[in-house]
């Protein structure tokens, strides 16, 4: 499988094999039918690879505002085995693992890409800052990267295109077979909600606490190929789904195809998107081995026929706002019973269902131990919180925010 940081042809650094030099949309894997491969060649006998994206914010390190110098930033980065890239505004920057098989190998993956964003923006006089939301700076009016795709976008949505500007982290699972991507997302549709509330980093947007520990999902979910993906029971379907929001103007093209999980257009993989970035390296990991786990789970159920679970769009997308809204220190709401119940009540049952998929490099053992500092620390939503409410003063914030992306959870200590 090759890197997944072989992304946007859009951005003349970064030319993708998988996409024509015409700028038409590069064509879907094929379908592998399950039917076609031996009995030992059927998903769920290994852990599947797995990558991660990260996007941040680049911001002044006097003044703590969002800055339009992510170009500079990416020009002075070193290389590292993760491939760092313009996101579709200035004020961001992206860095994309290699295909991992391990969590040990991630996460040297990811600290070694923070530092060197880190090294790369203090050389100008900035800093990084993994954020789902910019807390300071007027974001509404930030400059495009270079690239007509970006442009195009900002054409045909107008204000939807300040959507874009958030911060998320990216979990690709490889998944060659598109159907059985397809059944594995129906799997995770359950899961959805307590994933965002485990990753929820973004109270605050241009100098205000939004009400909500993740803001990102919420201006994210304004645009209307955006959420929860709907249940999708083939790739006939899916392609039906996809049709209708190109005829409509909804996507530009099927990269915009956002949903909270999603088929991979130029990789083998199904995209996990559900999350904020996270407020630090270690528990980007966790983020990423939780969704592996349950990944690995859903492979083995739909290889022995199991239906995924029926569950209403609506139910779904209750559930995702007030994940959104409490975030992990408030209320779930279960998709199921439509009961409210405390959200790490949720988490200890994704975790009891991901638990059989994480059998390699003591996953298990790594997951307990982090869930313990979590929930020490508290969430990237809460600690930012818990820094404003310290002295008041939102540079406070941006300091914890700044240490985190580098230094990982020693520095959110109290």
């Amino acid at each position: 499988m090759e890197e997944f940081s072989r992304r946007r042809q859009d951005h003349p650094r970064l030319p993708s094999p998988a996409m024509p030099a015409s700028g038409t949309d590069p064509q879907p894997y094929p379908v592998v039918p399950l039917a076609a491969r031996a009995p030992e060649d059927l998903p769920g006998t290994a852990p599947p690879t797995f990558g991660v994206e990260e996007e941040f914010f680049v911001v002044d390190a006097d003044t703590r505002q969002a800055s339009a110098q992510a170009p500079e930033v990416l020009a002075a980065a070193r290389p590292t085995g993760a491939e760092l890239c313009a996101e579709i505004t200035r004020f961001q920057v992206e860095a994309a693992s290699p295909v991992c098989r391990t969590a040990t190998e991630l996460s040297a993956s990811l600290v070694s890409a923070r530092r060197s964003l880190t090294e790369a923006a203090a050389a100008h006089g900035l800093a990084v800052v993994a954020s789902g939301t910019a807390v300071l700076g007027d974001v509404g009016s930030a400059p495009l990267s270079e690239g007509r795709r970006y442009r195009a976008i900002a054409e045909r949505f107008g204000a939807l295109r300040d959507a874009h500007v958030v911060c998320g982290c990216h979990v690709h699972v490889g998944i060659a077979d598109r159907e059985v991507a397809l059944a594995v997302a129906n799997h995770l549709r359950p899961w959805l909600p307590t994933l965002l509330a485990l990753t929820a980093n973004s109270p605050f947007r241009r100098g205000r606490d939004t009400g909500h520990a993740s803001w990102r999902s919420v201006i994210w979910a304004r645009l209307p190929s955006a959420g929860p993906p709907p249940w999708l029971g083939s790739v006939a379907e899916h392609e039906r789904a996809v049709t209708e929001m190109l005829r409509t103007g909804a996507i530009l093209d099927r990269r915009m195809v956002y949903w909270d999980v999603r088929l991979s257009e130029h990789l083998p993989t199904l995209e996990i998107r559900v999350g904020d970035v996270a407020a630090t390296a270690e528990e980007a990991v966790l983020f990423a081995v939780l969704v592996r786990g349950l990944v690995s789970v859903a492979l083995s159920q739909v290889a022995a026929g199991d239906p995924a679970p029926p569950l209403s769009d609506r139910a779904l997308r209750l559930a995702m706002w007030r994940a959104a809204r409490d975030g992990l220190e408030g209320h779930a709401l279960d998709p199921f019973s439509a009961d409210l119940v405390p959200a790490r009540r949720q988490l200890d049952r994704l975790v009891e269902a991901a638990m059989p998929g994480l059998t390699a490099d003591a996953e298990g053992e790594l997951v307990e131990r982090l869930l313990l500092r979590l929930f020490s620390l508290g969430s990237g939503a809460h600690r930012q919180r818990t820094a404003y409410a310290r002295r008041g003063r939102l540079s406070d914030v941006l300091d914890l925010l700044v240490r985190q992306t580098t230094h990982g959870l020693d520095a959110a200590e109290p």
